[in-house]
């Protein structure tokens, strides 16, 4: 299990204007995408720890997971080998892969419950131990 508290020096406090927009009327929901770069090999390639991530990343957020995470490793190809994983939750789904070859998670996030954006990527990027990331936010609408 990761331990939050090592990543307490992470601002966890939600984002406000982020959290507005989501909570508007013409507003479905929150689709983010983090890249995260240089992850910790062993990390990524263990389906447990990605599972004990889904755990914690919905706990954090307070979403409700609904059913159990899959996580399939998969890819003939070197380029796209890795496990990917689907966490379906009560207001829409988690998903993420993550690529051998470049030790890089491709992490997707979409609810209409409103959640923080930037809590996501810095508690991924720490989870997953990546050097850097960039993260990219869309409002469905």
């Amino acid at each position: 299990m990761h331990n939050l508290q090592t990543v307490e020096n992470i601002s966890w406090n939600q984002n406000p204007k982020i959290i507005q927009a989501a909570i508007q009327p013409q507003v479905w929901g929150i689709a983010s995408s983090v890249d995260i770069y240089n992850c910790d090999p062993q990390k990524i390639r263990s389906a447990e720890a990605i599972r004990c991530f889904v755990a914690e990343l919905c706990e954090l957020i307070a979403m409700k997971r609904f059913g159990e995470t899959q996580v399939v490793h998969f890819g003939e190809d070197e380029r796209v080998a890795g496990y990917s994983m689907v966490q379906l939750i009560e207001t829409s789904l988690i998903s993420a892969h993550f690529a051998n070859l470049t030790n890089t998670t491709y992490l997707d996030v979409f609810s209409c419950k409103a959640y923080d954006p930037e809590m996501v990527r810095a508690f991924s990027q720490s989870y997953f131990g990546g050097s850097h990331s960039m993260l990219n936010v869309t409002m469905r609408r």
